[in-house]
């Protein structure tokens, strides 16, 4: 028995499930370029400081750590703060206890230090 319609096109090129997918894909796109590029930003900003002597490079950050306490380093973080850079360091102290240390990115001054058995870790100055 023949058909009286024309038969469909396959559902694949359908055109409004064409139009929907693009528009779809159009809209995940931009929206992981947003995210990307948010990214980039960040960190384009902190390697303009770095590049123009707005913030110490971390090692130099490190480097005042390990002068100033005993222990390991197990997080650093560089964040912009009221327009102040500042890293944020994690400190696993000999006693097992995490010490958190704020340093300013300028000049690497100790800004904050808590933790527990945080006085038995500190070194003496020279």
């Amino acid at each position: 028995m023949p058909t009286m319609f024309p038969p469909r096109p396959p559902l694949l090129f359908a055109p409004r499930r064409l139009a929907r997918a693009a528009l779809l894909a159009l809209l995940l796109g931009a929206a992981g370029l947003a995210g990307l590029s948010h990214a980039d930003t960040d960190a384009d900003r902190a390697r303009a400081a770095l590049r123009s002597g707005e913030i110490l490079p971390l090692s130099r950050i490190l480097d005042t750590v390990s002068r100033q306490y005993a222990g390991d380093v197990i997080d650093v973080k560089l964040d912009r703060d009221d327009g102040i850079w500042k890293y944020e360091v994690k400190l696993l102290l000999p006693t097992s206890a995490v010490a958190k240390l704020e340093y300013d990115a300028r000049d690497a001054t100790l800004l904050k230090a808590r933790g527990h058995d945080l006085d038995q870790a500190r070194k003496p100055r020279p």
